[in-house]
C-alpha cells in the first residue's frame, strides 16, 4: 500500500521551522518527501492534509500499559492521542524476567497499575518471550525497560536485606540478560519495596552492566518529596560514576516542601551536564501524581511481600507503627512527607463493593463515615487486597512549567489505564503538551513541542529510524490540527478521546483514520541490538 499524504506542514521531530511537503509512504516506510510542490506518483490512496500538521509518532517515555496493551488490544489511550511507541518496564516492577513464584506476587503487587484479568494468560517468564508475545499483535510500538525490583526479587526475595557481592553478581548476569534479549536499560522504583532496599552499591554495579550494553538507568528515585534534590543527587552521582546514560523518571518537584524549588533541580541538572554526565528526563503535563494506595505504607510495612503487608495492617502493634509513621514522621513511602490525607484520592478499586470511594478522597471519606483517615484508609486496603489505585494532587504548577522547558526534556504519560476514575494523563499528556502549553500559553514553539514528544525521545532510546520524519524511516506518524488539538479529558471524566488528531499511523499502517479507531495491529516490539541501538 503506498499512501500520499498531500500538502501538510511537516514538523519533523528535530526542531527546525516546519515547511510544506507532500509525503509518500510505502509499506511501513516513507519513501518520499516532497518539497517543491511536486506530486509522487503511484499512490494507492490518498489523503488531503492541508492546514493539518504532519509529526512523528509520539513517544511516551514512560508508560504502564505492560498488561493492557495485550488485553485491550485497541489501546485506545494511546493510539488516539498519537503515541506510537512506549517505554514499558518502569519503576521497577513489571512482568518479566519472573519465576512463577515472582509472577504470582507481581499479579497482586501491582494490580493497581495493570490489573489483574481473570484467566489471562501469561505465557511468557523471560524477556525475550515477552517481546515475542507483543510482537503476537499490538496496536503501537513498544520498548522495554528491565525492572530492578523484580530482578532484585528474583534473587533476595522482597526483604530487606543487604545483597552480597555474589548476589549483585547472579543480579548483573539477570540484567544482561534482559538486555541481552531486546531490553533499552534498567528501571528501578526506589520508593517501592523491593527496590527501595537496594543501596547505592548495588544500583552503582548494575548500572555499570548497563552501560556496557550501550543502554540506560531510568529510575523512580527515593523521594519526590522531603529529600527530593538528595534523592536527585544520588541518581546523578550514580551517572556520573558508572558511566551509565540516567533519564529521571517523571521529573517533578512535588509536595509542600518543595514549591517554588524547581530552578534547584534544574541548576542540579545543569551542572552535571556540563561535566559531561549524559542526562535527560520526562514529565507529564499535570499537577497530581498516581500510584497505589499501599505505596503510601512505609517501607517496613511491606516487607515479605502482600500477605506480610495485609497481616501487618491487621496486628495492632504494627498498625500503631504504621500510623505514627505516616502522621508523624513521615513515610518513607510517601516521600518522607507526613500523609496529607485530603490530597489522597481513590481512583479505581479491584472490589465492586468501593466503587462508592472512587472519586473521593481519604479526607472526604473519613469525614463522611465519622472515622479517622487512618481508619477509613487501612480499611480500605484490607478490603480492596491493596490493589486500591490513587490520585495525589501534590504538584506546583510553577515547578512543571520550568522543568517541562529543559533542553534534556521528554514527555512520558506515566499513565494508568485501569480504574474507573484513572489520572486523565492516560488519554491526554500528548495534546495537552501540544495544545494547552503549546499553543495556548506559548511555553514553546510547535517545533519545540514536537521535538520534545519524538525526537529527544528517539535520541535518547537509540532508535535508528524512528522519531523524525525522514525518507527511509518508519512511517510513526501522526496529523493533527494545531488550532483544535487538545486534551478532552478531566478528572471527573478522564476516558475521552482527544481532539483534534484525525489520522495516527504505525508502521505505516492507519491505526487511526477520519478520527475513529480501525482495526489496526501493525505494532511491535523494538529490541535493542548488539551496540546499543534499537529497531
Amino acid at each position: 500500500m503506498r499512501t500520499l499524504i498531500r500538502s501538510a506542514t511537516v514538523v519533523d521531530g528535530t526542531e527546525q521551522p516546519r515547511y510544506g511537503a507532500h509525503v509518500l509512504l510505502d509499506g511501513a516506510r516513507i519513501a518520499e518527501i516532497s518539497r517543491d510542490g511536486g506530486t509522487p506518483p503511484g499512490a494507492d490512496r490518498v489523503i488531503d492534509a492541508d492546514g493539518l500538521v504532519l509529526a512523528p509518532g509520539f513517544i511516551d517515555m514512560h508508560a504502564h500499559s505492560d498488561l493492557q496493551i495485550l488485553t485491550a488490544p485497541e489501546h485506545l489511550p494511546k493510539i488516539t492521542q498519537g503515541v506510537t511507541t512506549e517505554l514499558l518496564g518502569q519503576d521497577g516492577l513489571s512482568y518479566a524476567p519472573v519465576d512463577d513464584a515472582a509472577l504470582a506476587m507481581l499479579r497482586k503487587k501491582i494490580a493497581g497499575w495493570n490489573g489483574d484479568p481473570a484467566g489471562f494468560d501469561f505465557s511468557w517468564r523471560s524477556v525475550g518471550e515477552y517481546l515475542d508475545r507483543l510482537d503476537e499483535g499490538i496496536a503501537g510500538n513498544a520498548a522495554y525497560l528491565v525492572p530492578h525490583g523484580v530482578v532484585r526479587a528474583l534473587v533476595l526475595g522482597w526483604d530487606d536485606v543487604p545483597a552480597t557481592a555474589a548476589d549483585i553478581t547472579a543480579m548483573q548476569r539477570i540484567v544482561r540478560t534482559g538486555m541481552t534479549e531486546g531490553a533499552v536499560g534498567l528501571s528501578a522504583g526506589l520508593t517501592y519495596t523491593p527496590g527501595m532496599y537496594a543501596d547505592s552499591a548495588e544500583l552503582l554495579a548494575l548500572c555499570r552492566t548497563v552501560a556496557e550494553l550501550g543502554g540506560f538507568f531510568a529510575p523512580h528515585h527515593r523521594s519526590y518529596g522531603k529529600g527530593a534534590l538528595e534523592a536527585y543527587a544520588e541518581m546523578i552521582d550514580l551517572s556520573t560514576r558508572s558511566g551509565c546514560a540516567l533519564h529521571l523518571s517523571h521529573a517533578t518537584m512535588n509536595f509542600g516542601p518543595n514549591k517554588g524549588r524547581a530552578g534547584e533541580l534544574l541548576a542540579l541538572l545543569d551542572r552535571a551536564v556540563d561535566a559531561g554526565t549524559d542526562i535527560s528526563l520526562d514529565t507529564y503535563p499535570y499537577l497530581p501524581g498516581a500510584t497505589t494506595l499501599s505505596a503510601v505504607l512505609p517501607s517496613w510495612s511491606s516487607a515479605g511481600g502482600q500477605d506480610a503487608t495485609l497481616a501487618r495492617l491487621r496486628n495492632p502493634d504494627d498498625l500503631a507503627r504504621i500510623r505514627e509513621d505516616l502522621e508523624v514522621h513521615g513515610s518513607d513511602g510517601c516521600h518522607g512527607v507526613v500523609a496529607e490525607w485530603d490530597t489522597i484520592e481513590i481512583s479505581g478499586v479491584t472490589r465492586p463493593e468501593l466503587d462508592d470511594t472512587v472519586g473521593r478522597t481519604i479526607a472526604q471519606l473519613a469525614r463522611a463515615q465519622r472515622r479517622a483517615p487512618f481508619d477509613v484508609f487501612v480499611d480500605i486496603l484490607l478490603r480492596d487486597d491493596l490493589g486500591t489505585g490513587i490520585l495525589q494532587h501534590v504538584g506546583h504548577e510553577e515547578n512543571v512549567r520550568a522543568i517541562m522547558r529543559h533542553p534534556r526534556h521528554t514527555a512520558g504519560s506515566d499513565g494508568i489505564l485501569v480504574g474507573a476514575k484513572p489520572h486523565p494523563r492516560a488519554w491526554g499528556t500528548f495534546p495537552r503538551y501540544l495544545g494547552h502549553y503549546a499553543r495556548d500559553l506559548g511555553l514553546f514553539t510547535l517545533e519545540e513541542c514536537v521535538g520534545h514528544l519524538t525526537g529527544r525521545a528517539a535520541a535518547r532510546l537509540r532508535l535508528r529510524d524512528r522519531g523524525l520524519v525522514r525518507p527511509g524511516y518508519a512511517a510513526d506518524l501522526v496529523l493533527f490540527d494545531p488550532a483544535t488539538v487538545a486534551a478532552t479529558t478531566t478528572f471527573e471524566h478522564p476516558k475521552q478521546q482527544a481532539a483534534g488528531i484525525p489520522y495516527v499511523f504505525v508502521n505505516g499502517e492507519a491505526a487511526v483514520a477520519d478520527g475513529a479507531r480501525t482495526d489496526a495491529m501493525a505494532g511491535r516490539a523494538l529490541r535493542r541490538r548488539p551496540g546499543g541501538d534499537v529497531t
